[in-house]
Formats: C-alpha cells, structure tokens, sequence
C-alpha cells in the first residue's frame, strides 16, 4: 500500500484541504526544505494521531469505576484518587517533554514520535496488570515520563509546514486530537460494558504499536539545520519565550485553559452518575452508565473535529485574536450551563456547543507560538507551550478533584467556567495580533521560485 494511499485513508476530511502549490527553498537563516509532499506527511500524522487519541480516550469513561473495582469505595475517595491518576502522567511529562523536545532537534523528531506511540503502548501494558490503586498511579507516571507524543508531532508538523499555512495545518491536527475524544469515550464506554475494565488497556497497547509501525513506514522528516551548527537549549528557548511579551501571554493562555478543562475530565463519569440517578426512572440506565458517559463526552469532540479545520481557516483569514476571545468566552458560557442542566438529553445539545467554541482555542495558541517563534526556535518553543499545555493537563485533574471531593462537582464548572472568561478579558486587553505576513524573507522566496517557475 503506497503513502499516498494511507494518506488518503487517514484523511476523511478531504474538503478542508486548499490547493496549495508547493516549493523547496531555503531560508537566509536556517537551511530548511519543504518537501513536495509535506501534505501527505500531515494527513499520515493526522491518521497516526487520530488512532492513538482515540486509544487514550477509551479508559475516560471508565477510569473512576475501575478505581472502586481495586478497593477505592468512598466516593470522596473516588474523586480524589481519580484526579491524581488522571494527572499522573501530566506530572512527568510536564517535566520530561522539554528534554525530549531538545533530543527531537539532536536526533530526530520523527524518532522522537515513535518513541512516544511504543512508550505509550508499554506503558499501558504494564497499566493493564494493575492490582491496586499505588500501582495504577505509578504505571501512569512512567507513561507520562515515555510518551510525549502530542509534543512530538507538533514539532514534527511545525517544521515541515509553510510558514502561511501553520494556522491550517495545526488546526487539521487539532482535529485528530479532537476526533479522538469523539470516538474514543463512546468505544470506550461500550467496550467496558460489554468485556470490563482491564482488557480495554491491552487493546490501547495495541492500537498505539498499529500507528507505530505507520509512522515508521511512510512518515517522513524535514531536515532542519543551523547554519552556524549550534543547539539552542531548553533553557535559552525559555528564556527567549519569557523576554517576549506575546509569547508570555501565550504560555499563560495555554496553561489556564488547558487547566480549566481538565478539571472537568477526571470527574464527568461522576457527574453524570448524579444526574442518571436523579433523572432515572429504573436502574436499567446505571447499568449502562460507562456507555452513556462515553456517548455524552463524545458529543463534544464531534463538534470540536468539524470546528477546529473551520477556525483555523478563520485564523489564517481573519487574524487570532478575533478568534480566540469568542471561543474562550463561549467555553467559559458553556462549562457553568453545566450546573442547571436537567437532564442528558439537554446536556448533549450543551456538549456540543461547548465542542465547537473550545475547537477554536488549543490550535490557536500553538499557531500563535508558531508566529511568533523565529524558525530556528520554533521546534523549542513548541515544545515548551506543549509542556505547558501538559502542566495544566496536570493541574486541571488535581484541582478538579479537590474542589469535587471537598465541596461538590457542580462547584468545579463554576470555577472553570470562571477561569475561561478571566483568561478571554486577558487576551482582550494584552494580546496583540500579529501582522498578516508573518515572514517577508520566506515569501519573498516563495515568490522568486514562482517568478522562475513561470519563466520556463
């Protein structure tokens, strides 16, 4: 089966696509090519991503009721023990993706995403032979410390992209992470159901290793090369991201919305526990509650695999800022409607206008750093706003549970709400749009190349 053809495959969404001609050139600052096929390449990480997300979303459903099945039966308990394990791996890869991030640029950043989708299949062996709650929380912390493998594809995209299509590309990418919260939970939710907790481990092994051996076979990596032969570290890359302004308000943007949704994520089967015992008739609706949460969390990440493409076309059309501060808003609206919801019915028509505004967000910022990054930093900046985005993934489950265990869930979607509207006055006032041609030196290439194209 040829590249082109598994790209066809791993890429449903052909309608979105631009018809972009494409040049190798190179830039005055760093040798850098494009390659003609830097699409196949996408839609290849897109299908690669898309499987392995699906894969991690399959144990949302679950995740809480496994934790009673290995002794945990005080629901307090339950919610707290639930936030740990759900930002244990967060901790460790909060930490450990900048190192990675900085092999990537040694060694390879192709080598970088296979080595996160088998550590992630690994990891989730050894997750699958739990016998107690201090194992299951271990196992995940050396999943965080081995995976990485979102990091690791936004910096494999990020440097094999035009510069005036990273808003597109990164916004198809977000549809594969956004897609896997769309099937997963709900395949999730069935499966547990129907064969139980453990087994759903060994086939997320299973998929990752699938997508593993794609990637080794039709992905393909562009070289990136100082000219000057230097390595700028983790910590010059920080350094440089802390003396920009923008960037700043971007690492901040970052960390506070992925934070306030992950609040949410430990605690949602429990969430919808409560209102399926408040609404139900008969117990026949407990008795299915994996499969029922997995379809209602799924709802969102239907809307948010048709909004993200949209918003990033919107992003590259009409600028970020326009875009970021209604999605924030809109998502901040939609997590507190969260408390008044009477039934699931009306909580599926919720989740899906909370898919579509948060589509428009996460991409965003990451096309943002992109900008604003200088191409020779890109790859390290990326990393680090990725490392953000772990540290709030972390910070979110902690801080959902606690305030779930200690005051009540519908007190968490009033303080994420709360957050999202705060971070979207913030964006409003600070951030800066940046101008449309992002990099005069690069098109300016792109144009001779097409001046000597036509020439011929």
């Amino acid at each position: 089966m040829s590249g082109n053809l598994i790209a066809k495959l791993f890429y449903p969404f052909k309608h979105f696509v631009f018809s972009i001609n494409l040049y190798s050139f190179k830039s005055s600052i760093t040798n850098y090519y494009l390659p003609l096929n830097w699409k196949k390449n996408l839609y290849i990480l897109w299908g690669t991503q898309f499987l392995v997300m699906v894969a991690m979303n399959l144990i949302v459903p679950f995740l809480p009721f496994f934790i009673r099945e290995l002794g945990v039966s005080d629901d307090n308990d339950v919610a707290r023990w639930t936030g740990m394990i759900f930002a244990g791996p967060f901790l460790t890869a909060f930490i450990a993706t900048p190192f990675w991030t900085t092999m990537g640029d040694k060694h390879g950043k192709k080598l970088m995403v296979l080595r996160a989708i088998f550590g992630l299949g690994i990891a989730h062996i050894l997750i699958g032979f739990s016998q107690n709650v201090y194992q299951l929380l271990l196992f995940r912390i050396l999943q965080g410390i081995i995976s990485g493998f979102i990091a690791a594809t936004l910096a494999l995209v990020s440097t094999s992209t035009p510069k005036e299509k990273i808003g597109y590309a990164l916004g198809i990418l977000q549809s594969a992470t956004a897609g896997g919260t769309v099937f997963g939970p709900a395949l999730g939710g069935v499966l547990a159901d129907m064969i139980g907790y453990r087994e759903i481990f060994f086939i997320v092994a299973g998929m990752c290793f699938i997508s593993g051996f794609v990637v080794v076979k039709f992905v393909e990596e562009v070289p990136v090369i100082r000219q000057d032969g230097t390595t700028i570290s983790v910590f010059q890359n920080l350094q440089f991201m802390m003396s920009h302004k923008q960037l700043r308000i971007i690492a901040l943007s970052i960390i506070l919305s992925q934070g306030a949704a992950m609040m949410i994520e430990p605690i949602f089967a429990l969430y919808i526990e409560g209102i399926i015992r408040r609404t139900a008739i008969d117990n026949t609706a407990i008795s299915y509650i994996s499969t029922l949460t997995g379809i209602t969390f799924s709802i969102a990440g239907i809307f948010m695999v048709l909004s993200s493409p949209w918003w990033g076309r919107r992003n590259d059309r009409i600028g970020f800022k326009r875009n970021l501060i209604p999605a924030f808003i809109g998502t901040g609206i939609a997590y507190g409607l969260h408390i008044i919801i009477p039934n699931l019915f009306a909580l599926g028509f919720l989740r899906a206008v909370l898919g579509f505004v948060r589509g428009g967000i996460l991409h965003t910022l990451f096309s943002l750093t992109s900008v604003h990054a200088p191409h020779h930093r890109r790859s390290g900046l990326i990393g680090i706003t990725s490392s953000l985005a772990v540290f709030g993934n972390m910070i979110g489950p902690l801080t959902g549970g606690f305030v779930a265990g200690h005051f009540s869930i519908p007190s968490v979607f009033v303080v994420n709400s709360a957050i999202f509207i705060i971070t979207s006055v913030m964006l409003w006032k600070y951030l800066i749009e940046p101008p449309k041609s992002y990099d005069e030196n690069l098109q300016d290439m792109v144009n001779l190349q097409k001046s000597s194209t036509s020439d011929q």
